[in-house]
């Protein structure tokens, strides 16, 4: 009975039809959290190769590495961060129009996700820099699609 009253509602008072471009239709994207956590990955690259020990006593070097092991964790942490936010920008904001306006934007995002693995594996300033750069002409790309010229910055 309640089924019926149900199906005599939606007959009576159809819901319009919607339209999304994601898994949820907020339409906030924005490639800063990438630029944010990809500052991070640069950074914390960074820190790990300038760490020494103070010294060879035992409390310093168990110090060293604490503090060593935070700097990975984070820097690995942030490399992960960036690539979800990449791959969201990639598979739910990103649409054919675009990909004919950038032939590229496949190869751009999938070497994108390549450096962030290659920044949690390793400790190259060399892949954090690319990172960086990479993060930054997603955010050319992305800004361009929406035809607004929003200047690129860095936190640090």
């Amino acid at each position: 009975m309640l089924k019926k009253v149900i199906a005599q509602l939606k007959e009576w008072f159809p819901a319009p039809e919607v339209h999304a471009h994601c898994d949820g239709p907020c339409g906030v994207y924005d490639p800063a959290a990438a630029r944010i956590t990809a500052e991070a990955v640069l950074s914390m690259t960074k820190k790990i190769l300038d760490l020494q020990p103070a010294s060879n006593d035992p409390a310093a070097v168990v110090a060293y590495q604490n503090t060593l092991s935070r700097f990975i964790a984070i820097k690995e942490e942030q490399a992960q961060k960036t690539k979800e936010e990449i791959l969201i920008l990639w598979t739910d904001y990103f649409k054919p129009v675009h990909l004919e306006q950038f032939p590229d934007l496949h190869d751009t995002f999938w070497k994108a996700a390549k450096l962030c693995s290659a920044c949690k594996v390793e400790v190259s300033l060399d892949h954090a820099n690319e990172l960086l750069t990479a993060v930054e002409n997603i955010h050319k790309i992305f800004w361009a699609t929406k035809n607004r010229d929003i200047v690129w910055y860095k936190a640090s």
